[in-house]
């Protein structure tokens, strides 16, 4: 039946159709909307959400479904691209450009990974679907799905289901699912070739794609199809963006790093300095000097590039008020170089009338080399196996040393922890040692074979699918083999205070040539998931008051996933093998498998002609954890026929992963030279002129899997409107809340378990006389979060000068987000508008705002996309009290203008042109800085670090 025709729902469905259609306008050579019935007759299809098919697109749960002509419109080459444009998505650490830095130990990164991640669930709690049906997450975390695995010149078009859905999908749905569906019955060719070249260099992306299709499903019964997608991300270095500069210490802003080009002299037992000098100025005492920093010294800035005086009151740390810093967010890649080949194909056949078979394969390659700044080398006296040895006094090192130590007598004098011959250890970047490279290919693939129809009064949808994404890392420059290294850096071979201009001695290359790790192994893993599920839905042959037939669909889905993450096992050396190098070898993985059982069902009930209630529930069994058991109640009412309300009320739950199950202890000392013990020193900062505060200490963290984990819960609720009194304009606002409780957690930020140490004191680990010898970081299920907020979807259309105008709101407001870390304590503040320092940052306001027109062959369309201001970090020293002279904690607004034209004046091909970021916007000023993100300057979570740029796209059908 023909849902649309009725009369009571007519006026919804002619306005929300057209709203569809809005992105397509430029396929059509009048510029008009069809006025006969056709416009509002839908094939029956299953929506995102649903396993129930329909003709009725107004459902109870709000989706938001982009067309193929609006990506291609927007310029929007990759999923990753779509993803940041869409204000449902969160504000996290899930692209290329804000996960570029250094992967510790036990997490590995996101080395290449690009994640969806929506209503700020995290990308680990966002399901996402081609055609329906998973994909394997990605082979190294094991924990997400990787954006850049998915074939994007085969889509046809996205749905983004904004509503918890583990009633009819299981573990992961708790933010919302991303289902990505390509195209079925294709004839003919299509190739097409873009470019998008960025006005200040850096970060230019190529793409190109072949798509062929042959036979009608109509005519010849069967069809085949299949597309190739070629793709290539260029590296963006920090030094290629003027805002992207941390000595802004008027702001509140600047580098804490000791680790220069010229080598900053600290203390250490038995060094040069020992505990630290007397400055006879201020009687304070003084463990970070550079002798450039000195009164009457050259001044850091002469030190090497980027180099600049070290700021103690921004970082609250006196003792380093001689030092020198470095800005190596400066220095970092801000963008990841990505090359990735992508291919899929697609064989369906007509067995008969109501039968078809289809055959799918989709594989990918994905090559990613995360680039960043030269190590820092911290040295120690009688150095261990895993330690670096300081700069010590002999033939090949005397000038350099009597120079050190001489510039610092002059300033200081005669101290009795100045001891001329004792080794100088120091802090020091090893420019000599080139960047840090780690290069990551990922190949991934997923083969479907797939039956479906109808059967009576029931369609059926069978498929078995095996999907794997197998990663491996390498080592690509700039790290050592450790005993070579530490027997050039002992002999003074390696000189770590030489000034521009100096270079290291031949000998000293060859020395690193000869310890260099290049091109090994670092670790591999392997992720699969093999499925055969089921589905059937149709009518129950009865009514209840209304006129449409109940419905009802029933199913199950079997399911084995697979995780595998290994290396070397030299790597169980750490330190002692390679220095500085992300191993992680106490995280190896044997194969584990986990096998998945589920039920599921789902009535549709059309109580009322204008009443529907939707019910569904599904029932889960892991091995491992038992059963879960979903449901999901939602329902519409379309009190008169253009004013609907809907809302839902869901739970869900997100199964650990492999990883956090299974993992080794990893214990990793502190790098740090600012903790104290904060059982006796407030907030456990380091300071040696303050009592209790003036002992540092460096324990070893501890992270870890846990295998006695349980599967996070969840609870979601809906309410919504839609009004729609035209074909011409239509809105709907939703409001939604998600809380998740028995959250799985590791890392607690070391700051903040300093500052409530009597909540964390369990996690600090104390030998016999109660010094701290580790702080406890694993994962464990604890605590939960709040979130809520508005969605708001608008559109508005006309005619104007002969052509067809169109207006597209989109915005998301936060209203709550709330945390709390263990069950037993109260949901925190609101934090919306607040600086989050890793995860999702809460802005309270995010919009994309569209006008397009259309006449002709001709299409423009212009986009604002605003994201709102927030409230900023306050680093140690502002927090203390200091105030910059020109610091604010306001963070600005961050709105982008983007505007592209359409032509298809020549038979069979479309060219498409575009500016993207119009007014050539910077990101706006933060004090967000690298050790908590992968930001300097600026807020790689928010900003395109890119500029303004130049697409084409090129597209010819033959």
């Amino acid at each position: 039946m023909n849902t649309c025709a009725k009369p009571g729902k007519r006026r919804l469905c002619i306005a929300l159709l057209a709203a569809l259609a809005l992105p397509a306008m430029a396929q059509q050579a009048d510029g008009k909307q069809p006025a006969d019935s056709k416009v509002r007759t839908l094939d029956r299809l299953t929506v995102t959400g649903s396993r129930i098919q329909r003709t009725d697109i107004e459902a109870a749960l709000p989706i938001t479904v982009i067309q193929r002509a609006e990506i291609d419109a927007q310029g929007i080459t990759s999923a990753e691209q779509l993803l940041q444009q869409l204000n449902v998505a969160s504000s996290g650490p899930d692209n290329l450009a804000a996960n570029s830095g250094v992967a510790p130990p036990g997490t590995r990164g996101n080395n290449g990974v690009s994640g969806a991640n929506l209503r700020g669930q995290g990308a680990d709690a966002t399901l996402v679907l081609l055609n329906g049906r998973r994909v394997a997450a990605h082979g190294l975390a094991g924990q997400v799905v990787d954006l850049n695995s998915i074939p994007f010149a085969a889509i046809e078009r996205v749905e983004v289901l904004r509503d918890g859905a583990s009633a009819v999908y299981g573990t992961d749905a708790i933010g919302g699912v991303i289902n990505f569906i390509t195209r079925r019955n294709y004839q003919g060719y299509t190739l097409s070739a873009g470019a998008d070249v960025t006005q200040q260099g850096g970060g230019e992306i190529y793409h190109a794609s072949l798509l062929g299709g042959w036979g009608d499903l109509d005519t010849d019964h069967w069809n085949v199809w299949a597309a190739l997608n070629v793709k290539r991300n260029n590296i963006l270095r920090g030094n290629q963006r003027d805002f992207a500069n941390s000595f802004q210490a008027d702001r509140g802003l600047s580098p804490d790093t000791r680790g220069t080009p010229f080598a900053n002299v600290v203390s250490g037992t038995g060094s040069l300095i020992g505990s630290g000098l007397r400055d006879p100025d201020s009687n304070l005492t003084k463990t970070t000097i550079s002798v450039l920093d000195l009164p009457g010294g050259a001044g850091c800035e002469a030190g090497g590039d980027m180099m600049g005086p070290y700021d103690d009151k921004v970082w609250s740390s006196p003792g380093a008020s001689f030092g020198c810093a470095w800005d190596y967010g400066r220095a970092r890649t801000i963008q990841q170089p990505v090359d990735t080949v992508q291919g899929i194909g697609r064989a369906t056949f007509r067995i008969s009338d109501n039968h078809e078979f289809f055959a799918e394969f989709m594989g990918s390659k994905v090559s990613s080399t995360r680039r960043f700044e030269a190590q820092q080398i911290s040295s120690s006296v009688n150095a261990s196996a895993t330690q670096l040895d300081a700069y010590e006094l002999n033939a090949t090192t005397q000038a350099t040393y009597d120079a050190i130590y001489n510039q610092l007598h002059d300033y200081f004098g005669d101290q009795a922890n100045l001891a001329y011959g004792k080794p100088i250890t120091y802090r020091w970047r090893c420019y000599a040692c080139g960047p840090r490279q780690l290069e990551t290919t990922t190949k991934a693939y997923r083969l479907l074979f797939g039956l479906n129809g109808v059967v009576g009064r029931w369609d059926y949808d069978i498929g078995l699918s095996r999907a794997e994404s197998r990663a491996q890392t390498a080592l690509a420059g700039g790290y050592y083999y450790t005993p070579q290294l530490k027997a050039a850096l002992k002999s003074g071979l390696l000189n770590p205070f030489l000034m521009p201009g100096q270079e290291q001695s031949q000998a000293a290359y060859d020395a690193l040539a000869a310890a260099d790790a290049s091109g090994l192994l670092l670790y591999k893993g392997v992720s699969t998931t093999t499925t055969l599920d089921a589905s059937f839905s149709g009518g129950l042959g009865f009514k209840l008051w209304g006129e449409e037939e109940v419905k009802a669909a029933v199913g199950f889905d079997l399911r084995r996933e697979e995780y595998e993450f290994s290396g070397p096992s030299d790597w169980s050396r750490g330190n002692a093998f390679v220095f500085g190098a992300p191993g992680d070898a106490s995280n190896y993985m044997s194969p584990k498998t986990r096998n998945v059982k589920a039920l599921f069902t789902e009535l549709n009930l059309p109580v009322m002609d204008s009443l529907e209630v939707n019910l569904a529930v599904r029932h889960d069994r892991y091995d491992g954890f038992g059963g879960t058991t979903n449901p999901k109640y939602s329902f519409k009412w379309q009190p008169i026929d253009w004013l609907v309300f809907r809302g839902a009320y869901s739970t869900g739950f997100k199964v650990p992963d492999f990883a956090k199950l299974f993992r080794g202890i990893t214990e990793t000392q502190y790098t740090g030279l600012d903790l104290a013990d904060p059982a006796t020193c407030p907030n456990g900062r380091y300071n040696p002129d303050v009592a209790n505060c003036n002992v540092q200490i460096r324990p070893d963290i501890v992270t870890g899997g846990n295998p006695n984990l349980k599967p996070e819960e969840a609870k979601q609720r809906s309410l919504g409107i839609v009004i729609a009194p035209n074909a011409n304009f239509n809105v709907s606002v939703d409001w939604w809340e998600i809380e998740r409780i028995n959250t799985i957690r590791s890392g607690f930020n070391l700051s903040t378990m300093t500052a409530n140490y009597p909540l964390y004191a369990a996690n600090f680990i104390r030998d016999s006389s109660g010094a701290i010898i580790q702080i406890d970081q694993r994962y464990i299920n604890t605590g939960g979060t709040l979130t809520s907020g508005i969605e708001l979807d608008a559109n508005l259309r006309g005619e104007l000068a002969g052509g067809a105008w169109n207006i597209h709101l989109n915005g998301n407001y936060l209203d709550t987000f709330k945390t709390k870390s263990f069950d037993s304590l109260p949901y925190s503040d609101n934090l919306v508008g607040e600086y989050e320092r890793y995860f999702n940052l809460p802005i309270k306001w995010k919009h994309t705002l569209g006008f397009g027109w259309q006449k002709g062959d001709w299409s423009h369309l212009l986009t604002q996309i605003h994201r709102g201001g927030y409230k900023d970090w306050q680093p140690p020293g502002v927090a203390n009290g200091y105030v910059p002279a020109n610091y604010s904690r306001d963070v600005d607004s961050y709105t982008l203008y983007n505007y592209s034209v359409s032509w298809a004046g020549i038979d069979k091909m479309k060219l498409t042109f575009g500016v993207r970021n119009l007014l050539n916007t910077d990101p706006p000023f933060t004090l967000r800085y690298l050790d908590d993100g992968d930001g300097a300057g600026w807020e790689a979570r928010v900003a395109d670090p890119r500029g303004r740029s130049f697409n084409l796209l090129a597209e010819y059908r033959f």
